[in-house]
């Protein structure tokens, strides 16, 4: 069975401790009273409605206007079912008291024939941003992409969201082949896309061939 398929008919809990590290939970420690953060792995038929609703709504309050105003549109409908699908995965982020914080979904999957591991979103109350905590979310992402095997991690962004396209690159995410490029209209007006993709590689091509390339390059 391919690698991508064989992963996710992975029950959850298989899932979990083949790719994730035994533990998820933060080293950083809430600002507030609510005390320090838990992280749990869930995956769309196993997070409750109350979860998702939460996550939801963390989407709808940050990205509702910004997926309006782009070619993607805004369909809380379309948005529901996606984060239904039964491949995409949930690390999500709360608070002493159980109440969500801010998640990451994501899904091993093909893009442009490439296995990789597709960020599909990433959100955080206003309260506990500029913790690290999505950059150590992102990080978990990661660590599953690099045990399953593949090739690269991959996102989409909003082209007006400066702040997540910094924190990304910081990251080192770069622009991928596959990002839609500028479109000349026949009317000769130049349409921008109004998102990017970025990606990061996961794994080292370290081969012989690689090599015997790289020594080749070198030559004068």
């Amino acid at each position: 069975m391919p690698r991508i398929e064989e992963a996710n008919g992975l029950p959850g809990a298989t899932y979990r401790a083949k790719f994730l590290p035994p533990r998820l939970d933060p080293i950083l420690r809430s600002a507030t009273a609510q005390g320090p953060y838990s992280i749990s792995f869930e995956t769309s038929a196993t997070i409750t409605a109350v979860d998702l609703e939460a996550c939801f709504d963390l989407i709808a309050s940050s990205s509702a206007s910004a997926y309006a105003a782009s070619s993607i549109g805004w369909s809380p409908v379309k948005k529901r079912k996606e984060m239904k699908l039964p491949d995409l995965r949930y690390l999500l982020l709360k608070d002493s008291i159980t109440q969500i914080q801010g998640f990451l979904s994501f899904m091993l999957t093909y893009e442009d024939g490439h296995e990789v591991v597709y960020c599909y979103e990433l959100h955080l109350a206003p309260a506990v941003q500029r913790q690290g905590l999505g950059k150590y979310l992102m990080s978990l992402m990661e660590t599953v992409g690099t045990n399953a095997g593949v090739e690269k991690s991959m996102l989409t962004v909003f082209v007006e969201n400066d702040t997540a396209l910094k924190f990304y690159e910081r990251l080192g995410y770069m622009k991928d082949d596959y990002s839609p490029e500028p479109r000349k209209l026949r009317s000769g007006t130049v349409k921008m896309p109004t998102y990017v993709i970025l990606s990061k590689s996961l794994q080292e091509w370290d081969t012989d061939d690689d090599k015997s390339e790289d020594n080749k390059k070198g030559q004068v």
